[in-house]
């Protein structure tokens, strides 16, 4: 049985082990390494779990500028990277380069947009791929050959998000997960969305209607005055947060097989002061 290829959002871990590890954890020149080693720690569980040909770790802006230009408030209200993550998110090619991971970043499109990539390319490669996130937006990459793991605070272990798990979550399918977006709304990107509409009226509307151009097309016929005026009030701005929340397609190099380098995996933890990992690591 062939093993999939692991993509993992780096910047959402990263961000996501910094908030959940003391900045007091720091190497022998007392500069913080939490997210590092969260990051580190959450990638070996899964890694360990699943066992993958080979990770791939995703960077790019955090805010792409035509995704900017299509709504400037796209982002707009994200707090600038901590002082203490700045020099972490530099040395994370270093640090996880001696993992055996590639670490693949794009100057113009965002993280999301590689992962996506990567994604899609070893499925069109007739294998099968992983996606590391803690973005809901990433769930529209879910197919018969790509399935989402999913972070969530405080778990132990990604959720396994498949296709019929995103129509589980969202009563949409993976393909739908853009228009979903565009009418919901998404807090965390700036979107508001169509004014009053949730999850529920969002996924009802594109179950009748199967997508967001479809249900501006209909917008007129829709029997609730609030429904009906919230898809009329500006359709071309839904379409603009449709298309923020749909992943860029680019070109990337799939990597050979490339198990996880244990030996110089755990020297490089211990370099940075991670001598618990650095145990875990070595070659058993």
């Amino acid at each position: 049985m062939s093993r999939a290829l692991l993509v993992v959002d780096a910047p959402s871990l990263l961000f996501r082990a910094f908030h959940a590890l003391p900045s007091s954890i720091t190497d022998d020149h007392d500069l913080p390494v939490n997210a590092l080693l969260g990051t580190a720690n959450m990638l070996l569980q899964e890694i360990e779990t699943h066992e993958p040909r080979a990770t791939v770790l995703c960077f790019g802006p955090d805010a792409a500028e035509y995704r900017v230009e299509l709504y400037e408030g796209y982002h707009a209200e994200r707090p600038p990277v901590p002082d203490e993550l700045a020099p972490q998110f530099a040395a994370s090619a270093d640090f996880f380069g001696a993992f055996g991971f590639v670490v693949a970043n794009h100057e113009t499109l965002e993280a999301d947009d590689l992962l996506g990539a990567y994604a899609r390319r070893e499925s069109e490669n007739g294998g099968e791929a992983l996606v590391l996130t803690g973005d809901r937006d990433m769930f529209q990459c879910a197919t018969d050959a790509i399935t989402v793991l999913y972070v969530r605070t405080g778990a132990r272990g990604a959720d396994i998000v498949d296709p019929a798990e995103v129509r589980r979550r969202y009563g949409v399918d993976p393909t739908q997960v853009p228009d979903f977006i565009a009418l919901r709304g998404d807090p965390s990107d700036g979107l508001p969305g169509a004014k009053g509409i949730g999850e529920k009226t969002a996924a009802d509307l594109l179950q009748r209607h199967g997508s967001l151009e479809a249900t501006l097309k209909a917008a007129v016929k829709e029997s609730k005055p609030s429904v009906r005026g919230a898809l009329m009030a500006d359709p071309d701005l839904l379409r603009a947060f449709k298309d923020i929340a749909t992943l860029r397609d680019t070109e990337v190099d799939l990597p050979p097989d490339s198990p996880l380098n244990r030996e110089l995996a755990s020297a490089k933890a211990t370099e940075y002061g991670m001598n618990r990992l650095a145990k875990r690591l070595w070659p058993r």
